[in-house]
């Protein structure tokens, strides 16, 4: 079972670019594993909380014009 795992800043994206990179990304995988794989792939989009990444020792907080609309 092909499995993928994306980590985002919370509210950078909103559900339907979630759906659509989920779509594309299941898409990519079927034409490496066949069309077998479709029913059989998982795609997890986790929301990391505002501040829960960190950059060359920063904490990251995601800038307002790259928030989801």
């Amino acid at each position: 079972m092909p499995f993928v795992n994306i980590k985002t800043p919370e509210a950078a994206l909103n559900a339907q670019q979630k759906a659509e990179i989920s779509h594309r990304i299941t898409d990519l995988l079927v034409e490496y594993f066949s069309e077998h794989a479709r029913p059989h792939t998982m795609v997890l989009i986790e929301e990391v909380k505002d501040g829960g990444y960190y950059r060359a020792d920063e904490p990251f907080s995601i800038p307002p014009d790259y928030r989801a609309r």
